[in-house]
Order: C-alpha cells, then structure tokens, then sequence
C-alpha cells in the first residue's frame, strides 16, 4: 500500500494543468500595430500603394530609358519612317485633280491658282489653303475641295454671274449682283445684253440698280444706263439725252409713278431735258431749249437772246 504523496510510477504522465491556472493573453493589438491597422484602411494610402507605387516604378523605368539622347533619337527616327511609309501608300496618293461648274478658261486659271503638285499624299495636301487661293479669283464666288477615292482631287467652283457692265475712269468692269467685280470688259459692245452702271459707288449699290432696272420694264428699249450720284441716289439715263432723277429713298416707288405718269400724259416721250422726282409730291419738269421757246412764244412771252 502506497502513500498518497507518493511519486508516480514510471510512464505516467503528469495531469494538465488547469485553464484558470495559466496566464491570460491580451487579444487586443499594440498601440503600434492598431495605428498601422488605421493608415492601411485609408483609401487614398490603399491607392497609392495599389497603383501609385507600380506608375511611379514604371515612370521611373521609362525615364532612365529615355534619359539616353540615342535612344530617343532612334524610336523618333522609327516613328517618322513608319509614319512616312504609311502616308505614302498608294491609297492615300492624289494623282488626279477634277474642276467642276465653272467654264474652261476660269478651270485653267483654277488649276495654276491652286498650285498643287500632283502626284501628292492626302495628308500633305492643305486643302484650306488651296481654297483660299482659289477663292481669290474674282470670277470664283466659292470653292470647295474634297478627296474622292481613286486618288482625285475633286474641286467644285461655283462662279460668279455678271448682272451689270461698271464704267469707271480706268475702264468696263462686269460686277454681279453684290457688286464685287467679276472680270474686265474691253467693249460695251462685247456685251451687249448686260445693263450699264456709272458712278463712284454704283458697284456697292448694283442690287438696288437691278432692282430699277426691272421696275423701268416698259421703258428698256429707251433706257442706256444708271449713274450713281453723289454716291446716295440714281439718275435713269435714256436715250435722248433725258434724265430721270430718283430720290435716295424707294427709288423703285418713284420709277413706279413715273410709269403711271407716262401712261397717263406722256411725260418721257415729249421734248424734256430732266424729269425730277426727287420730291414725292411735286415731280419737277425741265425743258429742252426749244420746247422752251416754243412754250414761251406759244403763251406770247417774248425771249431775248443774249451774247453773253
């Protein structure tokens, strides 16, 4: 029989120790670890170290690569080769150039005004420029350019349309209906169909000018021109050497009650020098010397001609 204090035998182990005998660990992290716990869940801090961190190692790497002058010059030599070679391949190649809507003269001058050099790659082609030239061209009223397939350069002119012949001291000068200047005319007689205008100023003012011209229908045959005076208002010139002064307002108005006055009394075919219609209520009739005389001789006025 055996003590209870007696050591155990040999091959048995000793009982565990209880869990309320054992130190308690804390669960809880550092101070050190919880501050580091707080930074990682900051959203930019998460960023910068997901992508911030791998562009800058990728910056830094393509910075020390091109921090060579050779290494720069040979990928910027490789660039314009392979740039050029695709430039200048034979579907981008202008070899044609078509002008389209104008006549043949003004296509001539069209094509040595835009200077393009022919065969040339799209790309290098400055289409704007090239249409400024040729818009420069008095008889071109616009222009437009545009590369069709097949390697054509397809220009469409639209022309300028000549309305009226403008006489100036340097010469004839057709004008379309907005005044700019067309071409020059060497005759009046070259054409023959186109009304007259004269005056400083009568190019500026050519809209108004056709616009008295329609209105004067009846009065065609007779009429020779327009002259622009004073840069304000028309005479109608007819044949005859008579004159129609129109006022600087409603020109078009005062043609109108000429017309009704000529179909009632006949005013523009009698012996007359001017007809003045400047004042709306009181048109103003001038004689020719002999109807004066005549009229005069007819209401028994005696007329003394004098010498001097």
């Amino acid at each position: 029989m055996q003590p209870l204090t007696a050591p155990p035998r040999y091959g048995q182990s000793r009982p565990a120790p209880s869990v309320a005998s054992l130190p308690m660990r804390d669960p809880a992290p550092s101070r050190w670890a919880y501050r580091m716990q707080r930074i990682m869940l900051t959203p930019h801090l998460r960023r910068l170290i997901r992508v911030g961190l791998p562009m800058l190692a990728v910056a830094t790497c393509v910075g020390i690569y091109f921090s060579s002058e050779t290494r720069r010059a040979a990928i910027i030599d490789t660039f314009v080769d392979l740039k050029e070679k695709f430039e200048h391949r034979p579907e981008f190649m202008v070899t044609l150039a078509s002008i389209e809507g104008c006549s043949k003269e003004l296509a001539e001058a069209v094509r040595a005004r835009m200077d393009v050099n022919l065969p040339q790659s799209s790309f290098d082609l400055d289409l704007e420029a090239a249409r400024a030239r040729i818009e420069g061209l008095d008889a071109v009223k616009s222009a437009e350019l545009r590369v069709r397939s097949g390697g054509v350069l397809q220009v469409i002119v639209t022309e300028r349309q000549p309305v009226a012949i403008w006489r100036m001291d340097e010469g004839l000068t057709l004008v379309d209906d907005t005044g700019h200047r067309v071409a020059s005319l060497i005759s009046r007689g070259d054409r023959p169909d186109l009304p007259l205008i004269a005056g400083a100023g009568a190019d500026k003012a050519a809209a108004e000018a056709l616009q008295i011209l329609a209105a004067a229908g009846p009065l065609a045959p007779r009429i020779r021109g327009l002259v622009r005076m004073g840069e304000r208002r028309w005479d109608l010139v007819l044949d005859r050497d008579q004159r129609i002064l129109l006022p600087t307002d409603n020109p078009v108005r005062a043609v109108e009650r000429l017309l009704a006055l000529d179909h009632a009394q006949d005013i523009v075919n009698r012996d007359l020098l001017t007809v003045d219609l400047r004042l709306p209520n009181r048109p103003t009739l001038r004689l020719s010397p002999y109807a004066l005389t005549q009229l005069r001789s007819a209401q028994g006025v005696a007329t003394v001609e004098s010498d001097l």
